[in-house]
């Protein structure tokens, strides 16, 4: 599910590009900034197989993915001799975002974990266009909101460990935007259940009135307690971002779709 966050990042990014004038990218759980396929617990899990493996060896591949596929392949060169054939490392969102910013953007990336925290900063050592921060991502909102650039996006990706995440973001984005009402949020999530999901739309729906594009994609049914398929909830979406996203989600169904089950929409939350 990683890929659809990450392609649709790329998406989000390269709307930026439209203007000359620097951004500011946020990241609120920032990870580690980057992921070993060959560790102990990649390969007894094998996530990846699911997902960058299935877009490396697929046919037809958009413009879009294929800038996602550029960058992860320019990644794995730089940490290693790995190559699209033998996927050593997956780059998680703040390293895809330092990919694409140009020298005149800026990155501030926040994780709370201690261990996370630290190996973010060694990715990141000496990059002066990086900012890491050991600190929750929600404090990162009022901290770092609004930025001076007054252009630029925020990823909001929790662990959701918590059962009340869902409850948490709702509550922080009336928060945030009272800061910096003309920003782009992408909020990730997991599709598990699906009345979960839909009281969150119902939640942020009354408290914001900023327009809200969903982007959904799963590969199961609504199966209970089980990882269905994800979806970005992206307040202030740059303009015509649907129409940019509709063919790259029926895209990447066809790829990820495991005997065609699940389905794909985005559409703005009414």
């Amino acid at each position: 599910m990683d890929v659809v966050k990450h392609v649709t990042l790329i998406a989000l990014i390269s709307s930026l590009f439209r203007k000359e004038t620097p951004f500011c990218y946020i990241d609120t759980h920032a990870g580690t900034g980057y992921y070993d396929l060959l560790s102990a617990s990649a390969t007894k899990t094998k996530e990846y197989v699911g997902g960058i493996e299935k877009i490396i060896h697929a046919e037809h591949v958009p413009a879009l993915v294929q800038r996602y596929l550029e960058c992860v392949h320019h990644i794995n060169n730089r940490l290693s001799s790995a190559n699209y054939a033998a996927l050593h490392y997956y780059p998680g969102s703040p390293m895809i975002a330092r990919h694409f910013a140009r020298p005149h953007d800026r990155i501030i990336a926040c994780e709370l974990q201690p261990e996370d925290c630290r190996e973010l900063k060694n990715t990141f050592a000496g990059d002066t266009q990086v900012a890491i921060h050991h600190l929750d991502g929600f404090l990162g909102l009022k901290a770092f909101l609004p930025p001076h650039e007054r252009r630029g996006l925020v990823l909001i990706d929790p662990p959701y460990e918590d059962p009340d995440e869902f409850s948490r973001i709702a509550k922080s984005l009336p928060i945030a935007l009272k800061r910096w009402e003309t920003g782009i949020y992408g909020i990730w999530y997991p599709i598990k259940e699906k009345r979960q999901v839909e009281r969150f739309y119902r939640s942020i729906r009354q408290t914001l009135s900023q327009p809200i594009l969903i982007i959904e994609l799963t590969i199961y049914p609504d199966l209970p307690s089980h990882l269905n398929g994800c979806g970005m909830a992206i307040i202030n979406p740059p303009w015509q971002f649907e129409q940019t996203m509709q063919p790259v989600l029926s895209w990447l169904w066809k790829t990820l779709a495991i005997d065609q089950q699940g389905g794909y929409k985005a559409y703005l939350l009414k």
